[in-house]
């Protein structure tokens, strides 16, 4: 079963359990799922790969993040609690996340095989990096392990 139709039986079930904040955010995935495909039709594609329906959820998820953030430097936590709670939902529907030391583990090899050595290498490393963590690991993460690692 695709994330399309999953998304659709979660929101039965989320009507049928009166679960309002699951409900909400089951139906923020679905019409972001819409909305990226309508933007892919032109070019031909009538569904989206299971990559890009994991890139809509991990934009989502990226959004919370960010939303949780600043809601706690404006001190409404009450509104960082909502935030953390629909992250919390999301991260069911993106894949298992690469524990720290597994992240660290693909930049050494990066690292290796680019040659890099320096912070000006930096380019040189997130291009890769990014492209083989994709949905696995926070981007924010990424890049602090890798300047960590490049010395910046």
């Amino acid at each position: 079963m695709g994330l399309k139709e999953r998304i659709t039986e979660e929101i039965k079930i989320a009507t049928k359990a009166k679960d309002k904040v699951r409900l909400e955010t089951v139906r923020s995935i679905k019409k972001a799922i819409l909305e990226k495909e309508a933007s892919v039709r032109p070019q031909g594609q009538d569904a989206l790969t299971e990559a890009q329906e994991i890139e809509v959820v991990t934009q989502l998820a990226k959004q919370r993040r960010d939303a949780i953030e600043q809601y706690q430097q404006a001190k409404r936590l009450d509104l960082a609690e909502q935030e953390s709670h629909e992250l919390t939902i999301l991260t069911e529907y993106l894949p298992q996340q690469l524990s720290d030391a597994e992240i660290e583990a693909v930049i050494d090899q990066i690292i290796a095989q680019v040659g890099a050595t320096t912070p000006k290498d930096m380019g040189k490393v997130m291009g890769p990096a990014m492209q083989q963590l994709k949905g696995k690991a926070d981007g924010k993460k990424v890049q602090e392990t890798v300047k960590a690692k490049l010395g910046g």
